[in-house]
């Protein structure tokens, strides 16, 4: 039986972020699928059994439960001794840019990436212009602070890289952003991450929820 068990499916870039940390860091772990676009998550076995808020990850270590991504990455960044903060700065400094992921940058990327691939019927086209809007302003961000350091935080990857990269991976037909054109410091930050050994990319480390699992 493995140490770690992550309730995921492939496209789910928030799965990825804790499956690409647990790879990164050579943990004994196995994904355990979850039946997203079949309603899974909506179901009451689900949310009264594994996470009340309905949503993967969901990681399972020693007895406990935990949801969120950024939670399970600082967790396993305790647990694994990897990735973590080295000082309290630094640790402000990794939460400061994890808050900003989950607020502005997987979020308005993902979100453009669902509706206008994943969805049925897809999104009306100004709303999804609207979030390619915003995605961009983030990924701009990113990319000013990616072009003065190799990492987000400064000279090695933390979990605030494996947080922002979750959804980096990608293939540009999903998200309609190419990055190596558009934004090539985050491009190159990318592949500096799928250089670290054990790293694997999504539809590598989980199942796809749109084949049968």
């Amino acid at each position: 039986m493995a140490d770690f068990k992550l309730h995921c499916f492939a496209q789910s870039g928030n799965a990825y972020k804790v499956a690409m940390m647990l790879d990164l860091c050579g943990a004994d772990w196995e994904p355990v699928f979850v039946d997203y676009f079949g309603g899974a998550t909506r179901g009451s076995e689900f949310r009264e059994g594994i996470s009340e808020l309905g949503e993967v990850p969901v990681l399972e270590h020693d007895g406990q439960r935990l949801s969120q991504s950024g939670v399970i990455l600082d967790y396993l960044a305790g647990q694994l001794g990897r990735f973590g903060a080295e000082t309290e700065a630094e640790r402000r400094e990794i939460w400061r840019w994890i808050l900003f992921d989950n607020h502005k940058f997987t979020s308005y990327f993902a979100t453009h990436r669902w509706l206008r691939h994943l969805a049925e019927p897809k999104g009306h086209p100004e709303v999804i212009a609207f979030l390619a809007a915003r995605a961009r302003g983030a990924l701009a961000t990113a990319e000013k602070r990616l072009s003065a350091r190799p990492f987000i935080v400064g000279e090695r990857p933390t979990i605030a890289d494996i947080s922002m990269a979750g959804y980096m991976f990608y293939p540009v037909e999903e998200t309609g952003f190419d990055l190596d054109r558009e934004f090539p410091a985050v491009a190159a930050w990318a592949d500096r991450l799928s250089e670290l050994p054990g790293w694997r990319a999504p539809y590598e480390a989980m199942p796809n929820g749109l084949v049968p699992a």
